[in-house]
């Protein structure tokens, strides 16, 4: 019996059973939610070259995908986080997990433009039958607008609370 199952970042769902696909083509809609979604799906292989790369990740970091793919993670990470992106990314690989869990990562990104977004994202590792890591799959979210407003949430605090010292 065929079993798929998915993740979601925070729970398994429970598996699809092969004699319940045929309620929907699977095949279609997984493709449909891939190219669909307005979150940005990045899957790199196991050297970190960019292999999916969805409209999502089009819209959000500004490279075609056609330029994308078969381009290093490098691309979408400030220079100044690569060595620790690509410390992390070993020890993925090395270990088969990742440090953070099923919480969502929150990281600078990097634009095609040069300018940084902030990022979340949770990941997927993916690996073949024999167990063995085939690469990992992002699934990110542009949340610089909410990081901006927190920022100056603090800012206009650390006035008032000047201003209340005065």
């Amino acid at each position: 019996m065929l079993q798929i199952t998915l993740y979601d970042g925070f729970s398994t769902i429970p598996p699809v059973e092969k004699e319940h696909m045929h309620m929907f083509n699977f095949e279609e809609t997984a493709a449909r939610l891939f190219a669909e979604t307005h979150e940005a799906i990045i899957y790199a292989g196991r050297d970190g070259t960019i292999q999916l790369w969805n409209g999502g990740a089009e819209e959000m970091f500004g490279w075609p995908t056609g330029e994308a793919i078969g381009q290093s993670l490098d691309i979408i990470v400030p220079e100044k986080h690569r060595k620790a992106h690509w410390v992390g990314w070993d020890r993925v690989m090395d270990t088969g997990e990742t440090k953070y869990g099923s919480e969502p990562l929150k990281v600078p990104g990097l634009r095609k433009d040069g300018s940084k977004i902030s990022l979340e994202f949770s990941i997927t590792i993916l690996k073949d039958d024999a167990g063995q890591i085939e690469g990992v799959a992002a699934l990110l979210r542009d949340v610089t607008a909410d990081w901006e407003e927190r920022k100056a949430l603090k800012q206009r605090v650390r006035e008032l609370e000047k201003a209340a010292d005065e």
